[in-house]
This record gives structure tokens, C-alpha cells and sequence, in this order.
């Protein structure tokens, strides 16, 4: 395995093996961005690698969560890295309220995504790159892509295209989110939600992410052993952004890429209708609707996953 210290301007960064339950060798770095945000990369390499994933994780998320996702995309034989967005994980803040889930515009992840993309020559990736995108890693993910992400292929789980609001509340969201920022306080909490991260105050029984009580369980458990690492609700800025950046998306062309994109058909966070309308204009893409899943398809049950990473499997190995 490679040595941090021979990774030039990589400085290792901390990784927690033990509650990531990832493949083994992970290496994890830290980056900067253009801007100079300091952002944890985590690499996770494979020997006889046939190409190496990128992960862009959701909203409140961090590495290690997708440690059980690295080794299942490695048992399919794919090597993987992902990043923490600015503001989240072990990755910098960017507003006052370190709990506080906050971005000032969504154009700001792309400078974590070019960080990330400066980063692999010096890590030494088995190319070609294929892309996993989850809930907002989505919105992040599809921008990437028309700004020319050097991917193969992608694939989408329940990605953030739209943020899931009533026909009554969507005026008052672009309304309130609007106003806050004109008075200064673009960093409060948005109505409705709450400092302490999701897994933590809702109870497995009442939860919107997995059907699936150990995956829920190893959620919770690294959200118990490392605060560090969390936030809660989003910040009035991030929603005012976030409704931006997803009415801009909706309205440009899908890529020229092979692309499944995976919906729980329980999903209820972010828009399934602007899912399968994205879906139903993209080629080159398949819409797949799993039952019985929630939010979190990578995290439902063993079954659930398999399906689905065989079907990015077969995707990426068509490319290769």
C-alpha cells in the first residue's frame, strides 16, 4: 500500500476502520480546495483493480458509511474513493454552528469535487472512474457530470433532484429561505428540523432511511462514537441553495453516459417525481424502482444490496 508519506501535499487524515467495516488498506487524506476548505479524502484500494468508483455521499453524511458499500463494490472487484462536502464529516466547517448543515452556494461542492479529482493522480487510481451518487452526492454528482466529470458510467441512488415538498409548501420554502437571507440569517436552522443528527433522536421503528435494523444499528454507532463527525438539520442558505441548484438541474439535458439510477418506491425525502421525469429523458439511463426499500437503498437489507450493486457492477463492467 501506498505510504502517506510519499503522497505529496496528502497529509493523512483520520479514519475509523473498526466502524467503517470497509475492505482493508484504507488510506484517508487531507485536501484542499480551491478556496481553501480543508476536506477528508478516503481512499479505499484493490489490488487487480478493474477501475476505482467515486462515492458522493449525501447530506449529514461521512466516509465511513460507506465502508460496507467500499467492500461491496470491491468484492465486484472495483476499488473506491469518496470525499466529506465541506461543512460535514471530518471535513471543514463553513458556518458558525458546527451542527449546522450549511453551504453558501451549491457551486461550492464543485470546488470538493475538483479537490477530490487533483487528489487521485497522487493516489495512484486504477483507472477507468465510475461514479456513485447518493441523495444530494446526486445533485452534486449530475452537476459534475455536465461539467465533465472523467467517469465511464454512473449510478444514482435516490439522488436529490428535487427536495420532496407539497404542492403548498414549496412557494413558502423558496419564500422563507428567500427572506432569511435577506436579514442576515442565512445560517439558522430551517423550520422543522433539528441540531442533533437524524439517527440519533429518530427511533428504528419511526425512520425513513432502511428497513434494515443492522444497518440502521451501524448508522447509529458511529453516530454514538464520533459527534465529531455529525450535523443536523440544514441551514435556511443551504435549502435556498439546494432549491436552486435542483430547479437549474431540472431544466438542462441529461448526459450522454450510461447511468441506472435506484429509487426506494417508499421513498419520502427527496422528489421521485423529479426522478423518474429525469429518468424517462435520459437514453442512455434506466430507472429502477425497488420495493420495500426507504431512502437509503445502499443501506437497506443484504438482498436489497446485493441487487443492486450486481446491477452497478454489470453497468461498469460494460464499460470497461
Amino acid at each position: 500500500m501506498t505510504d502517506a508519506s510519499l503522497l505529496p501535499g496528502l497529509p493523512e487524515a483520520p479514519y475509523f476502520a473498526a466502524d467503517a467495516e470497509g475492505p482493508v488498506g484504507a488510506r484517508a487524506h487531507w485536501v484542499l480546495a480551491s478556496d481553501g476548505i480543508k476536506l477528508r479524502l478516503v481512499h479505499w484500494p484493490l489490488a487487480g483493480a478493474k477501475g476505482t468508483v467515486l462515492i458522493f455521499t449525501g447530506r449529514t453524511e461521512y466516509a465511513e458509511k460507506y465502508g460496507r458499500a467500499a467492500a461491496d463494490l470491491a468484492a465486484r472487484g472495483y476499488a473506491c474513493v469518496t470525499l466529506d462536502w465541506r461543512g460535514q464529516g471530518l471535513s471543514q466547517r463553513v458556518a458558525g454552528d458546527p451542527a449546522l448543515g450549511h453551504v453558501g452556494h451549491f457551486a461550492d461542492y464543485q470546488r470538493d469535487v475538483q479537490a477530490l479529482l487533483g487528489a487521485l493522480p497522487a493516489l495512484g487510481v486504477t483507472e477507468p472512474l465510475f461514479l456513485v451518487a447518493h441523495s444530494m452526492g446526486g445533485a452534486i454528482g449530475l452537476r459534475a457530470l455536465h461539467d465533465g466529470l472523467p467517469v465511464k458510467a454512473c449510478a444514482f441512488t435516490a439522488p436529490m433532484w428535487g427536495i420532496r415538498l407539497s404542492a403548498a409548501m414549496e412557494p413558502l420554502a423558496w419564500g422563507i429561505s428567500w427572506l432569511a437571507g435577506q436579514i442576515g440569517h442565512r445560517e439558522s436552522r430551517a423550520p422543522g428540523t433539528k441540531a442533533e443528527t437524524y439517527v440519533l433522536w429518530e427511533s428504528f421503528e419511526a425512520n425513513q432511511l432502511t428497513h434494515d435494523r443492522d444497518m440502521f444499528d451501524y448508522m447509529r454507532r458511529y453516530a454514538q462514537n464520533h459527534p465529531e463527525a455529525l450535523i443536523g438539520g440544514p441551514s435556511m442558505g443551504w435549502l435556498l441553495a439546494g432549491l436552486r441548484e435542483t430547479f437549474a438541474l431540472a431544466k438542462m439535458p441529461s448526459p450522454d453516459l450510461p447511468c441506472v439510477t435506484f429509487l426506494g418506491e417508499e421513498e419520502s425525502i427527496v422528489s421521485a417525481e423529479r426522478i423518474t421525469a429525469r429518468m424517462a429523458r435520459w437514453p442512455k439511463g434506466e430507472l429502477v424502482m425497488v420495493p420495500d426499500a426507504y431512502h437509503e437503498v445502499m443501506m437497506e437489507g443484504p438482498e436489497i444490496r446485493t441487487r443492486a450493486f450486481d446491477r452497478c457492477a454489470a453497468l461498469f463492467d460494460a464499460q470497461s
